[in-house]
């Protein structure tokens, strides 16, 4: 993927805008890792897929239309997931004292210039 480096800059740039975040990352939809900027971003990659498939399914049996987003709220944070182009997701992981509101602002706007670098690069011919 050329647009890592891109990629990389626009999470850096979210958890700058957002103090909260404790890391990121973008991946595609079938769980490979395509920026991240978090520990352990291979295991949380394949864990958002695994999830991913969840929320398409359920979106998909209850009328809702396609994924948007998913957020999973445990004891120490959030994990949020969020559609970013056609082929890739941005999750972020935030500690529990998050305003969840700034969080979807931020995060879906950084989803949507992340899907647009994705979605760019996979339209560019690879050089030989």
């Amino acid at each position: 993927m050329t647009a890592e480096t891109e990629v990389l800059g626009e999470l850096k740039r979210l958890r700058a805008r957002v103090p909260q975040l404790t890391g990121g990352l973008a991946a595609s939809v079938d769980g490979l890792v395509l920026a991240a900027d978090t520990a352990e971003a291979e295991s949380v990659a394949a864990l958002t897929a695994a999830a991913l498939g969840v929320a398409l399914r359920l979106t998909e049996a209850t009328g809702q239309g396609g994924f948007k987003e998913l957020l999973v709220r445990g004891d120490a944070g959030y994990v949020a997931t969020y559609a970013a182009g056609s082929s890739a997701v941005l999750t972020v992981l935030a500690e529990p004292r998050i305003n969840v509101g700034r969080l979807h602002l931020e995060a879906r706007r950084a989803g949507a210039r992340i899907g647009a670098l994705v979605d760019a690069a996979l339209e560019r011919p690879e050089n030989v």
